[in-house]
């Protein structure tokens, strides 16, 4: 396959097969400055650009490039050299991993991620004495699978004496709260700027293998920093593009002055299920002395929700329980009060996950314009009868979390991201995982699905032309091309067809989702014209956790 550039002169892709509203069945697409600027079939794209580059596509499949809604570059960078726990099986099994990481750094600060009591047979984390056995003495930071709580030793923990005096600490289990703030902010202080920048880079490049063009950076005080957010936000132009987050309540000129879209992301109202900080109305099953935690009131949502409508820029908080669901729309509701529902509307202010939300809620929030930025693959690995929800929240509860269907019924716009390095960044996997939900009737159609994971993004970040997100005359030319062998497309009487077979079928062909399927391989990802990544280069092992 040639290879295709960002300079203005026209290039042609034929034999393929191209997902395109405009054209279900074109075979050929033509690119001209970084614009899409024709579809069709082969000897007609030939014949209107006759000194055009040509790309031989050898029948891949060309589709619009993913967009991921909600990153976190560094942390999922330092994974790769860090220690990866997100496999981890058992509890004896994390404690060797330090063991073995600490005696090749010599005592140096390990830093680790993705552990999950839940699935080990031990059905607890190690205690901070065995940490520091399995640590030998180094200092150690081992974030939970979901980011809202970790293990420290104690050498960690020396260096941050504040962290004794905050809440969520814990003087022999993991830290939450603010004390898990206090570490982790000491933790990545010690990551020089070096490992930084090789740690966003090497995020972002196994993020153009996957065929992702842009990625959604939720940055914030307690989360990365705001050095952290500046060095990613002066990527090259050979890397995806990143629109940039920052969760804070402050002034909303801040947004201008980081260069971040909007003060949104993962500005939290509360925490997470895995670590009990979610907010609940009722108590956790398995703990039924807490409801979680909650960090901002309907108050102080409406206050941040106007201030942001009024100057322009996205507002937007990371809300999971229900307890904080019901918080966030009230917060609405007064922010409607004050500045009207049409203003609150097209400022498309977002929120993270959203997983507790009922018909009435998300009703509400439709008329208000949110994006909901969610996480498929949170359902594939915590959801159903028998997974951490249903442990944490009880099985009528656990089961209800994540309703994508209903979202999308009461015209949320729905964006779909990894809020890697929480789960893995895997574009086709999240759209799968949307479609085959754990829970009968929350889960979307392919197609659906697709376009949040596409589209959905761009609109998530307030591009909502008509055009970024597909592949049609005058778009962008943001596109990944995969080896995809057998397409699927749903007929006008819902019967699946293969490829082509159905010429009165005027939906787009994808590959198949169903469970057990292999998912395409991506040959190529380019964005506005510019090759981003091609799996004949070197410069990528797509092998590599992110």
């Amino acid at each position: 396959m040639s290879s295709d550039t960002a300079a203005a002169a026209t290039t042609l892709l034929v034999g393929g097969r191209i997902h395109s509203p405009a054209d279900p069945h074109a075979t050929a697409m033509a690119v001209h400055d970084g614009v899409v600027v024709w579809l069709g079939q082969d000897t007609v794209g030939h014949a209107l650009h006759p000194g055009a580059e040509v790309v031989e596509l050898d029948g891949a499949f060309v589709a619009p490039a993913f967009v991921d809604a909600h990153v976190h570059a560094t942390s999922a960078g330092l994974l790769r050299t860090g220690v990866d726990l997100t496999a981890c099986a058992s509890l004896a099994g994390c404690l060797d991993a330090v063991t073995a990481h600490a005696r090749r750094t010599g005592g140096a600060l390990v830093l680790g991620h993705g552990w999950d009591e839940t699935a080990w047979p031990e059905g607890r984390p190690p205690t901070r004495a065995e940490l520091d056995r399995a640590a030998g003495g180094a200092p150690v930071y081992l974030s939970r699978v979901d980011v809202h709580s970790a293990l420290v030793s104690t050498a960690l923990l020396d260096a941050v004496p504040a962290a004794a005096a905050a809440d969520g600490f814990d003087p022999a289990g993991p830290l939450s709260r603010a004390a898990h703030h206090l570490v982790r902010r000491a933790a990545l202080d010690a990551v020089t700027p070096a490992q930084r920048a090789a740690a966003q880079e090497g995020f972002l490049r196994h993020a153009a293998a996957n065929g992702v063009a842009a990625v959604h950076e939720c940055a914030g005080p307690d989360i990365s920093g705001r050095a952290d957010l500046a060095a990613l936000l002066s990527r090259r132009a050979d890397l995806p593009e990143v629109v940039g987050y920052w969760g804070e309540l402050a002034p909303a000129e801040l947004a201008a002055e980081l260069g971040v879209r909007g003060l949104a992301g993962d500005l939290f109202v509360d925490g997470a299920l895995g670590s009990r900080t979610a907010c609940l109305h009722q108590p956790y099953a398995d703990a039924p002395g807490t409801t979680g935690a909650l960090y901002l009131d309907a108050a102080a949502i409406a206050d941040h929700l106007v201030a942001c409508t009024e100057a322009g820029t996205q507002a937007g908080f990371h809300v999971i329980g229900d307890g904080a669901v019901a918080e966030v729309v009230e917060g609405f509701a007064r922010a409607e009060s004050r500045v009207g529902r049409p203003a609150l509307a097209t400022a498309r202010h977002r929120l993270e996950h959203l997983e507790m939300v009922t018909g009435e809620q998300a009703d509400r929030l439709g008329q208000w314009g949110v994006v909901a930025s969610v996480q498929p693959l949170f359902d594939a690995t915590w959801g159903g009868d028998d997974g951490m929800y249903a442990q944490r929240l009880g099985v009528e509860r656990g089961t209800a979390l994540n309703p994508f269907a209903r979202l999308a019924a009461a015209g949320v716009v729905l964006a779909l991201g990894s809020d890697a390095p929480v789960t893995p960044l895997d574009p086709w996997a999240a759209v799968r995982a949307a479609v085959h939900h754990r829970t009968e009737g929350s889960g979307l159609s392919p197609r659906a699905a697709f376009t949040a994971h596409t589209r959905g993004g761009w609109r998530a970040a307030g591009v909502d032309d008509g055009l970024t997100g597909t592949l049609v005359p005058g778009a962008p030319a943001t596109y990944a091309v995969w080896a995809a062998d057998e397409l699927v497309t749903a007929a006008p009487d819902s019967r699946v067809q293969r490829w082509s077979t159905d010429p009165r079928s005027r939906v787009p062909a994808l590959p198949p989702l169903h469970p057990g399927a292999e998912l395409p391989t991506c040959l190529r990802t380019v964005h506005t014209g510019r090759v981003l990544y091609r799996r004949d280069s070197d410069r990528e092992d797509t092998r590599a956790p992110a």
